[in-house]
């Protein structure tokens, strides 16, 4: 992609609509363009952002409307699938133009190599570049792809994506299953990506190197100018407005309704001196008939005036508490979960586990402390966890924990999907009453019908809400909570539920995440490396600089 393509490059959707199988709407004569430059795509889980990325890519078909680009598209989907068997070099696109130039380079002149080539000559060099600059050098080009991790074969699929050099570049939650490492290649890659770029995120860091964000809505976008941050900001203020407009919408409600009932006295005064006047028979019939029929013309009229007034007022506060988000936060109160300072929650010796992770020595935990627990995809991290929850027995050595604890694992494997959330939440709560269950969920955000839905019908955000409750609220209650990369496909306002329910929680807390900004929102007061299998203390600052 030259330097020109990238600065005439667009695309552009007009008029898009799109309805599921079902008949479920997503997008209703949507209108969306991106020009040159970053976008960072936001919004609530089940929005109809991975939807809206798959048209504009042409992967689905809309039910009206027209999708346009200048150039080619290319897109990175949310859950990365490539053929183990395929070779690096296949998996690149590369391989065809490679074996040409091998073919050449050892003499065969044929016209067909010549062909498949075209002006590619440094096809291998661009390729070993593009894996070093992702952190993926040291794979080369021969091996296969069921020989490379998880979170690798994420940055092979962009590799293969920048090496076709696209126009437009559409990515879908890239940075869901890479470790801190290579989340920092991969912000590199879009930071200096030269045309259309549209990334779907919940990763803070990632969103603010976007230059604008759109944010989707109620089958609607939005625009903000500017990084992440800067959306914040911009919504505080656009908050604080909308409050306000609330106050004064209530204050004109209140102020129409006296009125209304001012006048509804004054009309009943007017009624009563009428027929006093009738039963006196102080002027002819005739005139009184008509000042009688005019009183009820006039009465009306201002009764109706009144009640225009007042719905008009009302119309006002409706659409005034519509533009303040509903962004609820998880606020409980969980006394039993404190530790006192220097209690001893959790102690591990001389402990080897499943894989080859160790813990040479005695490690301590003690008090209410938070553990940042960071490393690689296959250091061992989720080993460890298991293995203190007591899932994975130890190889050698111990793992003892001193108090109740819970574990919340990245499958969210521990609701039961044919039982309600109330259910749920009862399972690890025996001997709590339905009352008292349904009183401590309304925290959680599952308020009346919410918490008789079935937690398989849940979305991706609920999901992780009513697990965090069903651990949180069980009795005994949890005086440490070990969490596995909670914040995975999580949309940001799930990510702030979740923050605002650990600041309410008094224990101790282990917790393994590539997330440094949500790490430092919650308070880390220590930080674990897992490298080669082996636990290190280390800080947030030296794992800021670490690529």
């Amino acid at each position: 992609m030259s330097t020109s393509s990238a600065s005439s490059a667009f695309l552009t959707a007009t008029s898009l609509s799109f309805a599921w199988p079902d008949g479920t709407p997503v997008f209703d004569d949507l209108d969306i363009a991106f020009g040159p430059g970053r976008t960072g795509l936001i919004g609530a889980n089940g929005s109809g952002k991975s939807t809206l990325l798959k048209l504009l890519a042409g992967q689905l078909s809309p039910a009206d409307g027209t999708v346009k680009a200048a150039g080619e598209i290319g897109h990175l989907p949310q859950n990365v699938t490539l053929d183990t068997t395929l070779r690096v070099d296949q998996a690149l696109g590369i391989a065809a133009r490679r074996a040409a130039l091998h073919a050449i380079e050892a003499g065969d002149p044929a016209e067909e190599h010549f062909e498949t080539l075209g002006d590619d000559w440094d096809v291998e060099e661009r390729a070993l570049a593009t894996l070093g600059e992702l952190g993926l050098g040291h794979i080369g080009l021969d091996r296969t792809v069921g020989e490379v991790s998880g979170g690798e074969s994420v940055l092979l699929r962009l590799a293969a994506l920048l090496l076709r050099r696209p126009d437009v570049l559409l990515l879908d939650e890239p940075t869901n299953n890479l470790d801190l490492y290579a989340r920092r290649r991969l912000y590199a890659a879009v930071a200096s990506w030269p045309g259309v770029l549209v990334v779907v995120s919940h990763d803070r860091e990632l969103l603010d190197i976007v230059d604008q964000i759109a944010e989707l809505r109620t089958g609607e976008v939005a625009w903000f100018g500017g990084n992440f941050s800067a959306y914040e900001e911009a919504l505080a203020v656009e908050q604080e407005a909308a409050e306000r407009m609330v106050r004064v919408a209530e204050a004109d409600l209140r102020r129409q309704k006296r009125e209304l009932a001012d006048a509804q006295v004054k009309l009943a005064r007017r009624k009563r001196y009428g027929q006093k006047m009738w039963d006196n028979k102080r002027e002819p019939k005739i005139i009184m008939g008509e000042r009688k029929r005019q009183a009820q013309v006039s009465a009306g009229k201002h009764r109706i005036m009144h009640e225009e007034r007042l719905a008009e007022a009302r119309e006002r506060l409706d659409e005034a508490v519509e533009a303040v988000r509903d962004d609820d936060e998880i606020r409980v109160d969980l006394p039993y979960t404190a530790v006192p300072p220097g209690r001893q929650v959790l102690t591990l010796e001389r402990l080897t586990m499943a894989y080859g992770a160790r813990v040479d020595g005695l490690f301590d935990l003690r008090g209410p402390e938070r553990i940042a627990l960071v490393g690689r995809n296959g250091a061992g991290k989720t080993t460890l966890l298991r293995t203190i929850a007591g899932q994975l027995p130890p190889t050698a050595g111990e793992a003892t924990a001193h108090v109740p604890l819970r574990f919340l694992p990245q499958r969210l494997d521990v609701l039961d999907d044919e039982l309600t959330v109330a259910e749920n939440v009862a399972r690890f709560a025996p001997e709590a009453t339905n009352n008292r269950i349904r009183a401590r969920l309304a925290r959680f955000l599952f308020r009346g019908a919410r918490a008789d839905q079935r937690a398989g019908t849940l979305s991706g955000g609920e999901r992780f809400r009513a697990a965090l409750a069903a651990l949180m609220l069980a009795e005994p209650a949890p005086q440490l909570l070990l969490l596995d990369e909670p914040t995975n496909n999580l949309d940001i306002a799930s990510v702030r539920q979740l923050t605002s329910a650990l600041e309410s929680y008094e224990g101790a807390l282990i917790v393994a995440s590539h997330d440094l900004p949500f790490l430092e929102s919650v308070g880390i007061t220590r930080w674990l490396l897992m490298e080669e299998g082996e636990l290190k203390e280390t800080t947030a600052a030296t794992l800021g600089g670490r690529a």
